[in-house]
């Protein structure tokens, strides 16, 4: 009924997908995180919108109602036009790689079991058991020091977890890739979080203009995100193919896509490629 595909994101600059403050956290702007890993992800509805948008403005907008939907927000008055299911579906974009500092170490990026197996299941990849505080990669020793403590790695690397990194990511970098617990993601996810104070000045001296003060939180760059995509194989009796998709939407290869909020200073480049999932 569906082809399976998935996407890649890498972030190249601090990535903010979230909703303004409430009563409380004060003027803290935060992402938005899933509900059992507290790590952050990119609603379904955000990348929907973004990809929509793009293939509008590529010159292709008379394609976008018949694969995102009919969007009725600009209908004439009057007009009876309705929404519609749209050939692409999308789900939330969850982690599967964070980047973390580690003194004495190149990059470190951690995911757990639960982010691991959602890309497992993604990507088509065999089953496979993670250990929490298995690794793969050059160690240049046997503890990982971060702000809050340290994690004792195993002796042996698992050399399994090179399948979990995206080829399109690797590119022959050398990383360190290190699984810690379920419980334990959250606190590093947050240790990790790039964050920024930003004010409005006065316009007659540099002082905050009344209370136009607020921080905001975003994934930090160097992360490697995954989600799912489902596709139709039929549409008003014709049928649907997955390279039709990808030429309409210009995704044949990967390419730069600006996500979530703040673009105009500096925050949501990202790199996205669209693979179809694997039929074993």
């Amino acid at each position: 009924m569906y082809h399976k595909a998935y996407g890649i994101i890498e972030t190249l600059a601090p990535l903010h997908v979230g909703a303004s403050a409430g009563e409380e956290t004060g003027n803290l702007n935060l992402i938005f995180r899933d509900q059992f890993t507290q790590t952050g992800i990119i609603p379904g509805s955000s990348l929907r919108g973004r990809f929509r948008a793009d293939m509008r403005q590529s010159g292709k907008g008379d394609r976008a109602d018949d694969w995102y939907g009919n969007d009725t927000r600009n209908r004439a008055p009057g007009s009876e036009e309705q929404t519609t299911e749209g050939i692409v579906k999308f789900e939330y974009a969850s982690l599967l790689w964070l980047p973390v500092f580690c003194p004495g170490q190149p990059i470190v990026r951690v995911s757990c079991p639960r982010l691991l197996k959602r890309y497992q299941k993604l990507a088509g990849l065999p089953p496979h058991t993670f250990t929490p505080h298995s690794f793969y990669g050059k160690k240049d020793r046997p503890k990982l020091f971060f702000n809050l403590g340290f994690i004792r790695l195993h002796d042996r690397a698992d050399t399994n977890l090179k399948n979990y990194m995206p080829p399109e990511i690797a590119d022959g970098e050398d990383y360190l890739l290190v699984v810690v617990d379920d419980t334990e993601m959250a606190m590093i996810h947050d240790m990790a979080l790039y964050r920024q104070s930003r004010v409005a000045l006065s316009e007659t001296q540099k002082t905050v203009d009344g209370k136009a003060f607020f921080n905001v939180e975003a994934l930090p760059e160097g992360c490697v995100l995954t989600f799912p995509i489902a596709l139709r194989k039929t549409f008003q009796e014709q049928t649907i193919s997955w390279d039709d998709y990808l030429r309409d939407s210009d995704f044949e290869k990967s390419k730069e896509v600006y996500l979530g909020g703040l673009e105009s200073v500096g925050f949501g480049r990202t790199q996205v490629t669209l693979n179809q999932a694997s039929k074993a």
